[in-house]
């Protein structure tokens, strides 16, 4: 298959995928190339550097060894001793560690033979420290000295120079890692650039291939387009591909055969539009006085609607205020209930008190009892005991006497009392009685409020509907004076329609068709077709009908939008002609 009958998507797909799979092959070296270096980089710094800063960590506490063996063989004290001999136990303990570390971290076989050789001179150097420690600690000063200095020193050299070159191994390592790494970064850039060039050149190439192959059939359609614009149907139209832009041609072809057929068929039809136009137009007319006469019915009925309404609303308020004056009855009601029910607590506790008080007396009233008995006895005994008695005899007298007139208040008290208890019972049944005669009338104003307030929502939801019923009838009434003046504009269009027949048929006689050109007919100026005035039915739609309104609106039916009259034909040539049809 040729390139240029490939689809035009087809060739823009093939050309970026080209330019993707360049991009892709450079994308995915530069993460290889970022792999790479991020595996060196993390060698260089979480591999190496570790093991340099183990190596430097025992190398430094062999040095506190040595320090400590030395200064063992200068203190002369017993406790300077001790004091070394711990710090040398210390650095010893801390060179473990670091070797620990360290042996995990070696992994190659250079590293392993210098750790190695490390371990072996620290293992011949460590005897010979504990024995200058046993002498220093025996203060053997002189032999510990020459120890020091014949042996212990040599061999803490050699531990110092194995360590030395552990440290310059691992260093020789590092650096060949960073030259490796540096390699990979300069093949891979190297790589990038010249793939990156070579995706830029080729993806340049297919896009001037594609957009020549695109831009020239578009460049034939355009100018096809403009002859077939001009009004010349006759052109000859070559297909030359099968892509989107041949396509693209053939269309316009068949559209060329098809505007050519079409045109003939419409200077046919023109004058059978006419006539029927002008039949559309004596319908549409009865049509509006017909329509016209509904909108002054509905118009009617609506304002009986709005005058029950008026009535329906007016009997809602006044329902709505006597449940208002029900309902704070009822509450004036509940109150006095209340009342009441204090009222019957408090007798009750009159009541209490006064059976209180009787007792009280009764108490009272023994006490006179009692005391007029011991006052006999006093007598008795005053009586017996002759003339020395006779002054207590007086006093027994008048203690009698005032025992006898107390227990005769008592019982007028308690007569008192048992009448006031007797009135206070009867008190408070009776206002037992009115309690319960108020609590029937609660509930009796309680019922009549749940009826006010029924008939209160019953009356709200009549004015309701009747409301909706008003809008609607509005509506309806709105509506009909809407397809009034549509009805009249139609009535308009159909004349206008009748006028554009005529005009059509002298504007299609601009198109040349194939098999020679048609002569130019001559045409005069077309006159204006004169709008219609404008009924009252129109007027009535300008200015809807205002309706009361109701409590749930209803969606109001969206006018239809009125019908503009064609534009008048003006015979200004070809062109203008071509732009009217």
């Amino acid at each position: 298959m040729s390139w240029v009958n490939l689809k035009i998507g087809t060739r823009l797909g093939l050309g970026f995928t080209v330019v993707l799979l360049f991009l892709a092959v450079v994308l995915g070296m530069g993460l290889v190339s970022l792999a790479n270096t991020q595996s060196s980089l993390d060698q260089l710094v979480n591999d190496n550097n570790k093991k340099l800063e183990a190596a430097s960590f025992m190398l430094g506490h062999v040095r506190d060894i040595s320090n400590a063996a030395g200064m063992m063989v200068l203190v002369a004290d017993e406790a300077g001793k001790q004091a070394q001999l711990k710090r040398a136990s210390e650095a010893r303990a801390r060179y473990a560690a670091g070797r620990a570390t360290l042996e995990k971290l070696v992994k190659s076989e250079g590293g392993k033979v210098a750790l190695a050789r490390v371990d072996a001179a620290l293992a011949g150097a460590e005897p010979l420290t504990n024995q200058l420690f046993d002498m220093a600690l025996k203060n053997m000063t002189q032999e510990a000295t020459e120890h020091m200095v014949g042996k212990v020193a040599p061999a803490i050299d050699n531990t110092l120079g194995q360590l030395f070159g552990l440290i310059e191994y691992q260093t020789g390592v590092a650096i060949r890692a960073n030259a490796e790494a540096q390699a990979q970064y300069e093949s891979a850039r190297n790589w990038m650039l010249g793939l990156g060039l070579l995706a830029i050149f080729s993806g340049a190439v297919i896009a001037w291939n594609i957009t020549r192959s695109i831009t020239r059939p578009i460049h034939l359609a355009v100018q096809v387009a403009q002859t077939v614009a001009d009004g010349d149907l006759s052109s000859r139209i070559e297909v030359a591909s099968s892509d989107e832009t041949g396509q693209l041609m053939r269309a316009l072809q068949h559209m060329n055969a098809s505007l050519s057929k079409v045109v003939g068929e419409v200077r046919g039809g023109a004058e059978s539009m006419a006539s029927a136009t002008s039949q559309i137009a004596a319908g549409n007319q009865n049509l509006s006085s017909r329509t016209e006469q509904q909108a002054s019915s509905l118009e009617e009925t609506a304002a009986s609607m709005e005058e029950l309404t008026s009535t329906v609303r007016q009997n809602a308020d006044n329902a709505r205020q006597a449940n208002q004056l029900a309902l704070t009855a009822s509450g004036v009601a509940v109150q006095g209930g209340d009342v009441v029910a204090q009222v019957v607590q408090t007798m009750d506790a009159i009541n209490s008190s006064s059976r209180k008080i009787v007792d009280i007396i009764g108490v009272i009233d023994s006490i006179a009892f009692q005391t007029n008995i011991l006052a006999l006895n006093a007598a008795v005994e005053a009586a017996r005991a002759g003339e020395q008695g006779r002054g207590f005899a007086v006093v027994a007298s008048e203690v009698r006497s005032l025992a006898q007139r107390s227990a005769e208040a008592a019982k007028e008290i308690k007569l008192l009392i048992d009448d006031s208890v007797s009135k206070v019972e009867q008190g408070s049944q009776q206002v037992d009685v009115a309690g319960k005669t108020m609590q029937e009338i609660v509930s009796s104003v309680r019922r009549v409020t749940d009826i006010m307030g029924e008939i209160t929502a019953a009356s709200q939801e009549q004015t309701s509907g009747i409301e909706q019923v008003n809008q609607a009838i509005a509506q309806m009434d709105q509506v009909t004076q809407q397809n009034a003046a549509l009805v009249e504009q139609a009535t308009a269009a159909a004349d206008a329609l009748q006028g554009q027949a005529g005009h059509l048929s002298q504007a299609v006689s601009v198109f040349k068709l194939a098999g020679g050109a048609d002569q130019l007919v001559s045409r005069s100026p077309a006159a204006r077709v004169a709008a219609p005035a404008t009924s009252p039915a129109l007027q009535r739609a300008a200015a809807p009908a205002q309706a009361a309104t109701p409590r749930q609106t209803l969606a109001a039916p969206q006018p239809k939008p009125q019908r503009q009259n064609p534009p008048a034909l003006v015979a200004q040539g070809a062109e203008a002609d071509w732009q009217s049809f």
